[in-house]
C-alpha cells in the first residue's frame, strides 16, 4: 500500500515521520515524504496515488495541513486522511473537520500499521486502539493501547525518506537522536503531564532505549550519512545515573561524536557533570523559565529554586560544557517587569547562549487552561501560530506591555550577554518591532550556536547552506 506524508517545511527533521515510515516499510508498504515548501504536495498526491496520506500537527499548525488535505481529497478519491501528533492527541475534536478520516492519539508506532493493513485488506477498520474515526456521520473513539515498553524493538528511522529530497538536512553536520521517551516531571506548560493522564496505568512513564542500541544507530547512520556532531532532543538526558554511566563508558569507546544534551538543574551535580564530559557532550541545554519565584514555582510548576539553578549553571560552566538557557516571556499572570527579573537571572548563569521564547497556550495542558479559564487568551487555542518568537497571544496590563515583552524576545539574549546594555534595551522595545531588531537576533544566536555549542569543521557550501535554512526559520 502507498503512503503519502506530508510536512509544510523542514526545521527539525521530522523524526516521528521517519519512524512511522521504517515501521511500514519493514511491513512491505510503499512509503513517500512530500515537503510543501518544496513541491506541490496535491500535485504529488495525484501522481503518487496514495492510499493514505498522513500529517504530523502541532498547535498552530493544525490550518495549513487540514487546508491541504481538504485539496487533496478533492483531488484523490478514495485516499484516506490521517492526522497524528501533539495537536490531535490533545484535542481529538478536529476529527469533526472536513475532510478528517482518522486522528491517531499518543503513539503511532503500532496503531498506523494496524489501520494501513485493515485498509489494505478492506477489513473493519473503526475497533483499531488509539484511533478516532469519523463512520457514517458519527464518531467513533477507541481507547489508548499500552505505551510500547520495548523501544529497542523499534526500527532506525527511516533517514532516507528525507535525505532523499532534502540535500540540506542529508549534507548536515548534526544529527538528531533520541535515547528514550517519557519525563518524570510535571511543568504545567508542557504535555508530559496530560500524555501521562491519557496513559494512566498503560504503562511506564519513562523509558529508555540501551545504551548498545543507542549507539548501534549511530554507528549505521554514520556509515551512511557522516556527520560531526549530535544533538540528543530527550527532555532529560540525565534521569537515569546508571544509563548515563554505562553510556559514558561505550560512547567514546564507539567512536561516538561530541553530542548536545538536556538537563534539569535540580539533577545536575560533579558527578552527573563528568560523566557527561566522559563522553564527550560539549553543550547542554537547560530551562530557567522564568526569573520570578512565583510564576517558575506556583504557575509553571518547576519547582526550582533560583540557588538550584545559578548552582546547576556554575558546575556546568565549571566544567566548560556550553550552557544553553531556555526561559519563556509573556507567562500568565506576568509582566516585563517579571520578564525582566528572568533576564538578571540569565545573566547570574553566564550562560554561552540565552534562548527566550514566548509562551504559547497549548490545549490540554494545566498552563493552557488556566489561561482560557482566567480570561487571559485573546481569542482560541485555533489563534496560536507556529512561532514562538512573533506574538504572543495572551492579554496583558496594556498593549504597550504586550509589544514591549514581544520586542523583548529579540534583544533578550543580547542583553544577557552584554548586562551594560539592558538601558539601552529597555528604551529600544518602546519602538516598533523591525526587520533591525529580527536581524539583530538571528545574527548574535547564528554567532553564539555556530561559534559556541557546534564548533563544528564545515565546508564553505555547508555553511552557506545553513545560514540560508537558519535566517529561513521564523519559529523559534
Amino acid at each position: 500500500m502507498r503512503i503519502l506524508f506530508i510536512v509544510e517545511k523542514i526545521e527539525f527533521e521530522p523524526l516521528g515521520i521517519l519512524q512511522l515510515s521504517s515501521i511500514l516499510k519493514r511491513a512491505g508498504h510503499d512509503v513517500k515524504l512530500v515537503i510543501a515548501a518544496d513541491e506541490n504536495p496535491v500535485a504529488v498526491a495525484k501522481s503518487y496515488q496514495p492510499r493514505v496520506v498522513g500529517y504530523t500537527a502541532f498547535t498552530g499548525t493544525q490550518h495549513f495541513y487540514l487546508q491541504v488535505n481538504r485539496r487533496i481529497k478533492e483531488e484523490v478519491p478514495g485516499v484516506f486522511s490521517v492526522f497524528g501528533g501533539p495537536h490531535p492527541t490533545f484535542f481529538p475534536e478536529m476529527i469533526e473537520e472536513t475532510g478528517v478520516d482518522g486522528i491517531c492519539l499518543g503513539e503511532g508506532e503500532d496503531a498506523l500499521p494496524d489501520l494501513v493493513t485493515a485498509l489494505d485488506a478492506s477489513a473493519d477498520h473503526t475497533a483499531i486502539p488509539n484511533w478516532w474515526f469519523k463512520v457514517d456521520g458519527r464518531v467513533v473513539q477507541n481507547d489508548l493501547r499500552p505505551l510500547i515498553a520495548d523501544l529497542d524493538a523499534l526500527p532506525f528511522l527511516d533517514r532516507a525518506l528525507l535525505y532523499d529530497i532534502h540535500p540540506i538536512s542529508r549534507h548536515a553536520k548534526n544529527r538528531p537522536m533520541i535515547m528514550g521517551r517519557g519525563c518524570p516531571f510535571n511543568c504545567s506548560y508542557c504535555f508530559n503531564h496530560a500524555y501521562f493522564e491519557l496513559y494512566k496505568g498503560k504503562g511506564k512513564r519513562i523509558r529508555q532505549r540501551s545504551v548498545d542500541n543507542v549507539i548501534e544507530e549511530y554507528a549505521q547512520l554514520q556509515a551512511q550519512y557522516p556527520f560531526s556532531f549530535v544533538i540528543f532532543t530527550d527532555d532529560t538526558f540525565i534521569v537515569s545515573r546508571e544509563w548515563l554511566r554505562e553510556f559514558a563508558g561505550k560512547w567514546p569507546a564507539a567512536g561516538g561524536a561530541p553530542f548536545h544534551a538536556q538537563v534539569r538543574a535540580n539533577l545536575v551535580n560533579d558527578e552527573i557533570t563528568e560523566l557527561l564530559v566522559q563522553a564527550g557532550c560539549q553543550a547542554v541545554g537547560m530551562g530557567v523559565e522564568s526569573g520570578n519565584d512565583y510564576l517558575r514555582n506556583e504557575v509553571l510548576n518547576r519547582n526550582l529554586s533560583r540557588e538550584q539553578i545559578t548552582r546547576a549553571a556554575g558546575i556546568l560552566n565549571q566544567h566548560r560544557l556550553a550552557l544553553i538557557t531556555t526561559t519563556m516571556l509573556g507567562l500568565p499572570k506576568g509582566s516585563l517587569a517579571t520578564d525582566l527579573e528572568s533576564l538578571e537571572l540569565n545573566v547570574a548563569c553566564r550562560p554561552a547562549y540565552a534562548a527566550t521564547y514566548l509562551y504559547q497556550p497549548y490545549p490540554r495542558t494545566r498552563l493552557g487552561e488556566f489561561t482560557k479559564s482566567e480570561g487571559l487568551l485573546e481569542g482560541s487555542f485555533d489563534d496560536i501560530i507556529p512561532s514562538a518568537v512573533q506574538k504572543s497571544v495572551l492579554k496583558f496590563a496594556s498593549p504597550q506591555e504586550k509589544h514591549r515583552i514581544e520586542h523583548l524576545q529579540n534583544w533578550f539574549a543580547i542583553g544577557v550577554e552584554w548586562p551594560a546594555l539592558v538601558p539601552l534595551i529597555r528604551q529600544i522595545i518602546k519602538l516598533p518591532k523591525n526587520p533591525v531588531s529580527w536581524l539583530a537576533y538571528k545574527l548574535w544566536k547564528g554567532y553564539a550556536l555556530r561559534r559556541r555549542i557546534h564548533p563544528y569543521p564545515m565546508t564553505v557550501k555547508e555553511f552557506t547552506d545553513t545560514v540560508r535554512q537558519f535566517m529561513a526559520i521564523d519559529t523559534h
